[in-house]
């Protein structure tokens, strides 16, 4: 069954574009992720998620499908990824892709074909609002509903509540006809090998006429696909890009990725939020000015984790393609670490975004790419405040070899422009010192294989009792085990007196972090973990 490895997944987000280019045309490529998996299972991942991967004009970063059963040329053939799939299996570990369910390109060929005949009886795949446009010029803005950028029409799985022309019920052909294809292309690729899917704006699907995002009617689309997953494909997982696990999860979804940038609902972590988001204005709580507060982050998570219990998983990542990464001028290199304890003693299984584990930065000044900028659109932390996303994707930084090892075309030539900070890491630099980042990242990921209340069954109680106070003490628990995390992001030396009893705390990583009796004492950026006997 699909839970029974879950479970103990490490999950490690690859932007292919961004990896690894074998070919020197400046792109990433499935032989690229295939040559560095030696490297990624050393980290201590087991699983890995590849950003979307299939035949696309690239209007978004791939996120625009022009052929669901074709991979993007770019990064190679077909051939080439079932190689990619099955070393990664050869190796013990799993492989999930990105599907783009709720919407296409305008080249896709569905589109194209109902585009030219928009008044036919069978142009009922995607949403039309006007079918009085000319053939010949195409429909424009407006012509359809869109999902995301104006030129991804939505398909069509219907409406919950029709009450406009065009606005089909979810048992009409149209939406029927989508149904089945979804369960068709997630079939097509799941006899290739792939172990999953990462699923693009999961809640997007079926259409509320009053505006909505979410409708029960998707929530119940989804427990009809996790049903028939369960009959054919059981050590499948369906993974949700939906960022509100207490409705993902019960519809059927393995996991859900419960961001932790700024926008309505959110917990806010590790990302100032003042002047975005009204209820999620002030100091983020990882911040080095000990100004932050736990009360969003506390109930949301709390809210999350009750409503997924037995059900399935919360993942909180360390960042992805369109939010900063953890390091960032604000927290500096000292303020990582305690970031990083935190985030590998989560409930439920991490993920890491690619490059994190060695410190990569968000790089501000990145040109545009691929529909990287979101214009008028609320993006809080995705980057500069237009909504920049690009400094977030920028190329692997492997080596000090041309182009950081990423690739050996020319710089002009690059899908994105490397870091220029003089001061840049690399995986080869990293490697050769113990005290590195990665491989700190390292020894997390082990205690946390080795203390099963660490993994993702173990229960999670924040034990802090005042929001605002420092540091952050959270308990992890699992049959009779219990371990003290205690991570302290401030510059400043910080206390804090335990709610729990306990006979002894022993540690098992430790660093200007103290524990005597009820008392926890951390100097500025420090951490521990410790088994509670």
């Amino acid at each position: 069954m699909a839970t029974d490895w879950l479970k103990d997944a490490v999950f490690y987000q690859i932007y292919p574009q961004s990896f690894q280019d074998t070919n020197s045309d400046g792109i990433g490529d499935f032989k690229g992720i295939e040559q560095r998996l030696d490297y990624i299972q050393s980290i201590g991942v087991n699983t890995l998620w590849l950003n979307p991967c299939f035949d696309s004009p690239f209007q978004d970063a791939g996120y625009d499908v022009r052929n669901f059963y074709k991979v993007a040329p770019r990064y190679g053939t077909e051939e080439d990824l079932i190689s990619l799939i099955n070393a990664v299996h050869d190796r013990g570990m799993r492989i999930i892709l990105d599907l783009v369910a709720g919407h296409t390109s305008m080249d896709n060929p569905w589109f194209l074909e109902e585009a030219a005949n928009p008044k036919s009886p069978d142009s009922n795949r995607y949403i039309w609002k006007n079918r009085d446009f000319d053939p010949k010029e195409g429909p424009k803005k407006g012509d359809f509903e869109s999902n995301f950028f104006w030129y991804q029409p939505a398909l069509n799985y219907g409406y919950e509540d029709p009450t406009e022309p065009g606005h089909d019920p979810i048992d009409a052909p149209g939406p029927q006809k989508n149904r089945e294809e979804l369960k068709q292309i997630l079939a097509y690729w799941f006899d290739r090998g792939c172990d999953g899917f990462r699923v693009d704006m999961a809640g997007s699907l079926v259409k509320r006429s009053d505006g909505e995002h979410e409708s029960a009617a998707t929530i119940e689309l989804w427990k009809e696909i996790r049903s028939w997953l369960d009959e054919t494909y059981p050590d499948r997982i369906l993974a949700a890009e939906w960022s509100r696990p207490s409705l993902s999860v019960p519809a059927g979804f393995h996991l859900d990725y419960m961001m932790h940038f700024n926008a309505p609902g959110y917990p806010s972590l590790f990302f100032n939020g003042a002047g975005t988001i009204p209820n999620n204005e002030g100091p983020a709580y990882f911040g080095p000015e000990a100004e932050g507060n736990l009360k969003i982050f506390r109930e949301s998570y709390k809210e999350q984790l009750d409503a997924t219990r037995g059900l399935g998983y919360v993942s909180l990542p360390t960042a992805n393609h369109d939010i900063q990464r953890v390091r960032c001028e604000q927290r500096g290199w000292e303020g990582l670490r305690p970031a990083w304890v935190f985030l590998m003693t989560q409930a439920g299984p991490p993920t890491i975004y690619f490059g994190d584990e060695i410190g990569m930065r968000f790089v501000e000044g990145t040109p545009p790419k691929e529909g990287s900028t979101l214009v008028g659109m609320i993006a809080p932390n995705a980057g500069t405040a237009d909504g920049e996303r690009s400094g977030t994707r920028t190329p692997m930084q492997w080596d000090a070899t041309k182009n950081n090892g990423f690739s050996t075309a020319e710089a002009s030539e690059l899908y994105l422009p490397m870091d220029d900070d003089p001061e840049r890491p690399t995986v080869e630099s990293q490697e050769a010192d113990t005290r590195s980042l990665l491989n700190f990242v390292r020894t997390l990921l082990a205690l946390r294989k080795a203390h099963p209340a660490l993994g993702a069954d173990g229960e999670f109680t924040i034990l802090n009792e005042d929001d605002g106070a420092y540091p952050l003490a959270h308990l992890r628990e699992l049959d009779g085990q219990r371990c003290l995390v205690v991570t302290n992001p401030s510059a400043s030396e910080q206390t804090i007196e335990l709610p729990i009893q306990f006979v002894e705390a022993r540690p098992v990583l430790q660093h200007d972090c103290e524990v005597a009796g009820a008392r926890v004492t951390t100097r500025a950026f420090g951490y521990g973990i410790f088994r509670l006997i």
